[in-house]
């Protein structure tokens, strides 16, 4: 058997192609792959979670989009992680069965956000049935407490999770309580927990306290110069390292303040790549032209270091 690689550097959280009427279009996501590999150097992705629209799509959307991924990133991807999470217990394990199944290497849940566990007993029971539908497959929780307002931290979560969740195996650490995921990095070396950070801006301020890698929507189309900040942080040369995460946090700085969420970034990653995304499901609605107009000249005007 060979043995599995470990999940860090950058990892795309994918987005959901859509036809303009609002279907998903699974036609594209060969393009897609190949894009993400040979112009991003990306070779891991994330689906079906927030910028996919995941809790948006229905159990079968989300099923056959797992399988394009998994079908298409074969021999090209190193690993798809399928968002399996859902406000239903049975469906979030109808997913996970079904991820297992279909080869994924790696699940990860969100917390439910409607009715929310409380405290950590609570969620770990939820988190350990799902995890149980697929014991073989390396099990992530998605910590993002800004969508799902569960904020029961990290660092009190992960004591004794492998006794429940054995097959656990790292966090999706998307908020920016820094000193949280300190000190589940500190206390948790022996275990090889992989931590992935989800704030894309702030990216630099993890790896620094030892973050393995990145889950993101702007490594969909900002990936390849993400790469170099990651290869200057490792040298280390911290000044051009810097330079990369200033000048990524100049465009989304720019783009948060004209309303940047997941139908904007769709828009972004159609005018980089080419391959048209389409509008989001409602209740989001399409970016504007004037957004579209401004973000791209926005990024067009950036200045990366020379020989990039």
């Amino acid at each position: 058997m060979t043995p599995r690689k470990k999940l860090q550097g950058l990892v795309a959280a994918t987005i959901t192609p859509m036809t303009p009427d609002g279907q998903v279009n699974l036609l594209v996501i060969r393009q897609y792959v190949d894009y993400l590999v040979s112009k991003q150097n990306v070779k891991n992705v994330f689906v079906n979670g927030t910028t996919g629209e995941g809790l948006s799509l229905s159990i079968q959307e989300r099923k056959r989009l797992a399988e394009e991924w998994v079908c298409q990133g074969k021999d090209k991807l190193d690993h798809v992680i399928i968002q399996v999470g859902a406000l239903s217990l049975p469906e979030s394990q109808e997913l996970a069965r079904h991820a297992a199944a279909i080869g994924a290497s790696g699940i990860a849940v969100i917390a439910p956000f409607f009715f929310k566990p409380t405290n950590k007993d609570e969620l770990i029971a939820f988190l350990e049935k799902v995890a149980s539908e697929a014991p073989a497959v390396p099990f992530y929780y998605y910590h993002i407490p800004p969508l799902t307002g569960v904020k029961i931290r990290i660092e009190e979560l992960l004591d004794g999770i492998k006794e429940r969740i054995p097959s656990f195996q790292g966090v999706k650490f998307s908020s920016t309580d820094l000193l949280d995921l300190a000190q589940c990095i500190n206390k948790n070396k022996r275990e090889q927990f992989e931590f992935l950070y989800g704030v894309d801006e702030q990216l630099l301020s993890a790896l620094a306290i030892g973050a393995d890698g990145a889950v993101g929507s702007t490594y969909n189309y900002l990936g390849g110069k993400t790469n170099l900040m990651l290869q200057a942080f490792a040298k280390p040369d911290l000044a051009l390292a810097r330079k990369y995460q200033f000048l990524t946090g100049e465009f989304l700085n720019f783009v948060i303040k004209l309303g940047f969420g997941v139908a904007q970034t769709k828009a972004v990653m159609t005018f980089v790549s080419g391959i048209p995304m389409g509008p989001p499901r409602l209740p989001l609605i399409a970016a504007s032209e004037e957004f579209i107009v401004k973000a791209k000249a926005k990024l067009d005007s950036i200045v990366w270091p020379k020989g990039d």
